[in-house]
């Protein structure tokens, strides 16, 4: 199942936490050889986990972390404009209509149709908090990744050749785009709206971002 679970939240689901930041080691550090900062429990954060992002996340049945995306709004600090910027021609992409969506990981062994899950969930996300962009950095590997679950972005800038190939990319939400993933991830956007409902139900639909 799907949790929505900002980082102030974290401590109340120790196990599902802890084994997203090995996870995220495992992909990012070991499997993609990134320049990442690992602690000496096998967890990997950075400096915008403590931003009090929003965290979108694959629960597997036995409670632990099977894939997950970091959501912060663009309003605040974010990796495309610190670090990216000169992907989009230097124009820094700040809205509270644009979120930006990063640390897409997936776990070794995590269930099929996770990452389609997420992109599910991350539409959710959009409709209940009033986003209408994502934006995001992602490398070549993910472009099949997209285009399978059909959530390909709108490209805004690129660089690199092949492997090495990085872009930013643009996601928009729309009813066809929803029935496309829902149809890749095996879960019907009602049971997606139920998770979402269940995070969030009557409350303020807000991501408090650290100063």
């Amino acid at each position: 199942m799907i949790r929505f679970i900002q980082a102030s939240e974290l401590h109340r689901v120790p196990r599902l936490a802890r084994s997203m930041f090995e996870d995220r080691a495992d992909q990012f550090h070991t499997r993609l050889g990134w320049e990442v900062s690992v602690d000496a429990t096998g967890a990997e954060r950075d400096r915008y986990d403590d931003l009090n992002p929003l965290y979108v996340i694959w629960e597997r049945s036995d409670g632990r972390h099977g894939g997950s995306m970091r959501l912060l709004p663009t309003t605040g600090e974010t990796m495309v404009n610190d670090h990216f910027h000169h992907l989009t021609g230097g124009v820094r992409i700040e809205s509270p209509l644009i979120w930006e969506c990063t640390r897409f990981c997936l776990a070794r062994d995590t269930d099929p149709g996770t990452a389609a899950a997420l992109m599910l969930a991350g539409g959710e996300v959009m409709r209940g908090f009033g986003v209408e962009h994502y934006v995001g950095v992602f490398d070549a590997r993910m472009v099949r990744i997209y285009r399978r679950i059909g959530a390909s972005p709108e490209v805004l800038g690129a660089e690199g050749q092949g492997r090495a190939r990085i872009a930013v990319g643009l996601w928009a939400f729309s009813a066809e785009a929803q029935a496309r993933v829902a149809e890749s991830a095996g879960i019907a956007p009602e049971t997606s709206r139920r998770w979402f409902e269940a995070a969030f139900g009557g409350r303020p639909r807000t991501v408090v971002a650290a100063a």
